[in-house]
């Protein structure tokens, strides 16, 4: 069993990495601003160290790798790292004190989709700054482990799901309309064909796949994996699926992106063009290979369940 320090323990991934990890038997330390609780309760974290760090803060004072390193953990798990200095800054710290260190990257760093399912190891060409900057993080990381024998995995999400957050929708933006739109049987309107995809993957299954790069040492380190689910969904094969999971028939209309843009707010509008601008499909071959990577969840299993915690919190008023 190891001592883990998770940074980012109560977000997205952390909200179920953190209690498999203590129900695993590991000594768990969780890191974060302490502003937020997980999104599920769950009894296991009475048995976790919470440590209150504010990130941003203590890397302008050149203080938050150090921080790190002085928890003196085996294994350090960042789920929150966005700039290539940030990363830089940790892993100074932590060369040559830990066993393992698991990065949380994004399948945007491939930017646009050429070859589908993209495999890991096609040539990247991201755009926008968050794309650009964690395919640097990812450069680096990886060059760190092969100069110097840095312990680092870097696992690649695509579009994160789970209990306590609205999913990326069927219209590519997060704004639970669309879902509202769909219950009442209405029309719901996409741009082009509704032929650009969308690459879920349920937090929970990140969080397995995160203890099986742990379990297998020795093939993980120095590799990146996506960690997405069994197969990407086009738009309109995922609006429709909820139509039918609704119990209404689908009723969908197309527009050209411009007609489309200006029905939609400019925030949803700016959302969705980032999203279907990707259309990521990422292939799990790797994973499965060598990690024994299966997600439980398919996208749309994800979703459903996600939608179904907002419902029944009210969350989505129909």
């Amino acid at each position: 069993m190891a001592r883990i320090i998770v940074i980012g323990a109560t977000g997205h991934i952390g909200t179920y990495l953190v209690p498999r990890l203590v129900r695993a038997g590991h000594d768990v330390v969780a890191v974060s601003r302490g502003a937020a609780q997980p999104y599920l309760p769950d009894t296991a974290w009475n048995q976790v160290e919470r440590i209150t760090i504010d990130r941003a803060a203590a890397e302008a004072s050149r203080e938050f790798g150090q921080a790190i390193a002085d928890l003196k953990g085996d294994i350090v798990i960042d789920n929150i790292c966005f700039t290539l200095e940030s990363a830089q800054q940790l892993a100074k710290a932590l060369i040559g004190k830990i066993r393992h260190f698991l990065h949380i990257g994004t399948i945007w760093t491939h930017g646009f989709s050429e070859v589908v399912p993209t495999p890991e190891d096609v040539t990247k060409r991201p755009f926008g700054d968050y794309g650009v900057q964690k395919a640097a993080i990812e450069d680096y990381l990886l060059g760190l482990a092969r100069r110097d024998g840095f312990p680092v995995t870097i696992l690649h999400p695509g579009h994160i799901v789970g209990q306590g957050w609205s999913p990326l929708n069927p219209a590519g933006h997060f704004d639970n309309a669309a879902f509202q739109t769909i219950a009442r049987g209405e029309t719901l309107a996409l741009p082009n064909f509704g032929m650009e995809t969308v690459h879920h993957i349920h937090a929970d299954d990140i969080a397995i796949l995160l203890t099986q790069a742990m379990a297998n040492w020795s093939v993980s380190v120095g590799e990146a994996f996506h960690a997405v689910s069994p197969g990407a969904v086009t738009l309109r094969g995922y609006a429709e699926a909820m139509y039918r999971w609704f119990g209404k028939e689908p009723s969908l209309s197309f527009h050209t992106w411009e007609d489309w843009k200006s029905m939609q707010k400019p925030e949803n509008a700016a959302a969705a063009w980032e999203h279907i601008a990707r259309s990521p499909n990422a292939s799990i071959d790797k994973g499965r290979r060598l990690l024994g990577y299966a997600p439980r969840y398919t996208s749309l299993e994800a979703v459903q369940e996600s939608v179904s915690w907002l419902l029944g919190n009210g969350k989505l008023a129909l």
